[in-house]
């Protein structure tokens, strides 16, 4: 078996929840549509702990809110 490692972007999920629109966020955080979307979109290779943490404050959330780690077991065909 291999085992695969991701880390997945929930900040769409918690926008949603909350009733939150990207260009809202934007006006609440100060930061660019375009690093919103990256972020939202999960397209990001990089996490920035100064975004996440305009995140958490303007959404009144944690961390563990937004980012969620996934471990998956794959099975090797032989």
């Amino acid at each position: 078996m291999e085992t695969t490692h991701h880390i997945c972007f929930c900040l769409k999920d918690v926008m949603e929840k909350k009733h939150i629109s990207k260009n809202k966020l934007c006006r609440l955080t100060g930061l660019r549509f375009e690093t919103i979307q990256g972020y939202y979109l999960g397209t990001i290779s990089r996490v920035d702990l100064y975004v996440l943490s305009q995140f958490c404050g303007a959404l009144n959330c944690n961390v563990e809110d937004i980012l969620r780690y996934q471990k998956q077991e794959d099975k090797i065909k032989e």
